[in-house]
């Protein structure tokens, strides 16, 4: 067998893992925390613009496990509009909040 052919698996189930470990009342808190000291955060915004944006981003890198947030975006950017609740952010102001949540994932 093609060693390579094993390795898309192999990420893959990594990715699972990885998801699975995933606290959503974690990542919350810490970005409660630490949202306002984001440079793309916009001067007057407060969580509750920025908070559903990092809940998205934190459930789309479970929903796209493999993918990186260049790959997804596409995707992410027409869900945003249905998945932004009360947040006045577009996407894209929100797609710099949604990348920080995907990027602390995924490293």
């Amino acid at each position: 067998m093609d060693s390579g052919s094993e390795v898309g698996p192999i990420v893959a189930g990594a990715a699972a893992r990885a998801v699975a470990a995933v606290d959503p009342s974690r990542e919350d808190a810490y970005w409660r925390e630490n949202y306002a000291n984001s440079s793309y955060v916009q001067q007057g915004s407060n969580f509750d613009d920025y908070g559903p944006a990092y809940g998205f981003g934190v459930q789309a890198f479970g929903r796209y496990p493999g993918q990186s947030f260049d790959e997804a975006e596409p995707s992410l950017a027409g869900e945003w509009p249905d998945s932004r609740g009360a947040s006045k952010l577009s996407w894209d102001q929100a797609r710099h909040a949604v990348r920080a949540a995907w990027h602390r994932l995924s490293t």
